[in-house]
């Protein structure tokens, strides 16, 4: 097991390549996207949260069901292309931050944190559950998805979502399995 992944090892991914796990491309991760959407059963959204937007393709989805979203990452160079890709999505707000110590004081009534949970240690991902258990608004939604694949990171997908949904106590859990990832909805 790795200990969890500092900002330079994000930096040096999209500085040999601008989209260093083919989020454009790959079949796989389209799919995800789909999934992803699906889980919110049409709802519309004031105010969503995306940890780890990387370069923006999923963000872009997402802002046609949030009317206010904030995108974050710790990369710099992923944020720029972040940017450009939404730049007619005004209400889109990007910034740089370091989840779960930078977590915006804010409310918000949807958080995504899409394939970010295992690059974070033990008490790294219990104080992210702590902080989207007490920004989610009433009647919101957290959406987890994880890789299933074999990773070398503090813990694996299905281990890091275990650990985030014990920590977070949902009121309501639904799980999603497709090949290579799990999607849980909480509510």
């Amino acid at each position: 097991m790795s200990p969890a992944r500092d900002p330079a090892h994000f930096e040096a991914l999209y500085a040999a390549s601008p989209d260093p796990w083919n989020f454009e491309t790959s079949a796989y991760e389209a799919e995800k996207y789909t999934a992803t959407l699906a889980a919110l059963d049409g709802r519309r959204f004031a105010s969503g949260f995306e940890v780890g937007c990387s370069i923006g393709v999923l963000t872009a989805r997402l802002a046609t069901v949030c009317d206010a979203l904030l995108a974050v990452d710790i990369v710099p160079r992923a944020l720029d292309a972040a940017q450009r890709r939404n730049q007619e999505a005004r209400h889109v707000t990007f910034a740089q931050r370091t989840i779960p110590d930078q977590w915006p004081a804010q409310t918000f009534d949807l958080i995504i944190l899409s394939e970010v949970l295992y690059f974070l240690d033990p008490a790294e991902i219990d104080r992210t559950a702590d902080r989207a258990r007490d920004s989610l608004a009433p009647g919101g939604l957290v959406i987890l998805v994880n890789y299933l694949g074999q990773i070398d990171e503090p813990l694996d997908g299905e281990a890091a979502a275990a650990r985030f949904i014990a920590r977070y106590r949902p009121s309501s859990h639904a799980l999603q399995r497709a090949p290579g990832f799990r999607l849980d909805r909480l509510g």
